[in-house]
């Protein structure tokens, strides 16, 4: 698509500049960002009820970037790390990762290009997750620096209000995972992935109609009864997430 040149498109950069101009202008500019940052965080709505899929492709890494360098002027807020960490994940499975599923059969280097890229997007939206639930909670910092059971022994403090960024930031590293079973390292994170979505299950099964339910269909499914997984977890998963969504979803 080529890119919009009237005037209306140069709100957004507009406001952006406004917002990257805190240094000079001091905590009035700060505010500006701050609400900018309010609405971006907000502003995910429209992207999900858009019935044109090759206009959000184009659009949504210009939304990603310009909530990127929001961020830099407001590091701590926490409903724009979230709404990265979502962005990011659902971006690159949605476009980069499904065309490089539809590629595989006739360009396997081309395929596997793809797969590094949407890896690193997935690693990217962790990154945001995991730096929302450092501020909620600082020790949250080991689930990727620590070893043993202390890297999740925060865990134990979490509330529900932690769900969002606790399934956000599993769900993009189990899908960095599964894009990279030859990185042993990665692999290695997984037992960590699964203790932040036990966790986000416990805390609130139902959270958007039984979204955590959806993931163990797929991550169950996929592994042995052996593994703690298996094909009757996944279906008692399956029926629950059809149960919390009134059979809306799946």
């Amino acid at each position: 698509m080529p890119p919009l040149r009237g005037k209306s498109d140069r709100l957004p950069v507009l406001l952006l500049v406004a917002a990257l101009a805190a240094p000079a202008l001091g905590g009035c500019a700060y505010a500006i960002a701050n609400r900018l940052a309010d609405t971006l965080a907000a502003d995910g709505g429209s992207y999900a009820s858009d019935d044109d899929p090759e206009l959000i492709a184009d659009a949504v890494p210009f939304a990603l970037k310009t909530m990127e360098q929001v961020l830099d002027e407001t590091p701590r807020h926490q409903g724009l790390l979230l709404a990265l960490a979502r962005g990011f994940a659902e971006y690159a499975y949605a476009f980069v990762q499904q065309d490089a599923d539809r590629t595989e059969e006739i360009d396997v280097e081309r395929s596997k290009e793809l797969q590094a890229r949407a890896r690193r997007l997935y690693l990217r939206a962790r990154d945001f997750g995991l730096r929302g639930l450092e501020l909620r909670h600082p020790d949250a910092a080991a689930t990727v620096r620590g070893a043993g059971p202390e890297a999740t022994a925060w865990l134990a403090s979490a509330t529900r209000d932690d769900v969002p960024f606790l399934y956000w930031t599993a769900a993009s590293w189990a899908l960095a995972i599964a894009d990279a079973k030859s990185d042993m390292r990665l692999v290695g994170d997984l037992p960590r992935v699964e203790k932040l979505m036990d966790r986000a299950l416990a805390l609130d099964e139902s959270w958007d109609e039984g979204a955590i339910h959806e993931f163990y269909v797929a991550y169950d499914g996929a592994r042995s009864a052996s593994d703690g997984g298996g094909v009757e977890r996944a279906r008692k998963h399956l029926e629950r997430a059809l149960a919390l969504s009134g059979n809306k979803k799946l």
